[in-house]
């Protein structure tokens, strides 16, 4: 079960995460949306596409951008689609299967 925690919140927690490049990225669902907040920010990755931004808000305090998705991935990525990975401070504890 993996989980990510920030503000000593669990902003997900999920059995099912894709682990790409070090990161562990979460389905839709496992995140508890109410502690993300839209960000303009993007930012390309040749393959696998546009990343769109989340702040993650808890409590008061904002990290900027310190969560991100591909919503329309190129296809070598295509698993990750909508699933949201976390950095800039969110404690990512990896699944332990």
């Amino acid at each position: 079960m993996a989980k990510a925690i920030w503000g000593g919140k669990v902003i997900a927690d999920s059995k099912n995460t894709v682990t790409i490049e070090g990161n562990q990225y979460f389905p839709p669902d496992s995140v508890a949306k109410d502690f993300l907040k839209s960000s303009t920010h993007t930012s390309i990755c040749p393959w696998k596409g546009t990343a769109h931004y989340y702040h993650v808000e808890v409590d008061g305090m904002k990290n900027e951008n310190a969560a991100w998705y591909y919503p329309e991935p190129n296809p070598a990525a295509a698993e990750i689609k909508n699933h949201v990975a976390f950095w800039k401070g969110v404690s990512v504890e990896p699944s332990k299967s």
